[in-house]
């Protein structure tokens, strides 16, 4: 099976707005391993990894995030595939 990574970093209203618990559970229902943080400038950050097309539905996601997010931006970076096994909230 082809697993395919990205890491993103996403800018606009993304703290405190449930954006990485949302995150979480929106990558588990993918079946997509990874990670998500806050940023110190206010983004977040978050890594991807598994189905091709599960990893691409999670960054569609991260265009929306939670609702009571609003995104501004998504800056999304190819990475070599790691091999994670599951998903984490990182602090």
């Amino acid at each position: 099976m082809s697993r395919k990574r990205v890491h993103v970093h996403v800018s606009g209203r993304v703290q405190g707005v449930f954006y990485r618990a949302t995150t979480k559970e929106t990558a588990r229902e993918h079946g997509v391993d990874g990670w998500v943080k806050n940023l110190d400038d206010g983004r977040v950050e978050a890594v991807f990894e598994g189905d091709p097309e599960a990893v691409d539905a999670m960054v569609e996601f991260c265009h929306e995030g939670s609702d009571m997010a609003t995104v501004n931006d998504v800056e999304v970076t190819d990475e070599e595939p790691e091999g994670l096994g599951e998903f984490e909230i990182r602090y």
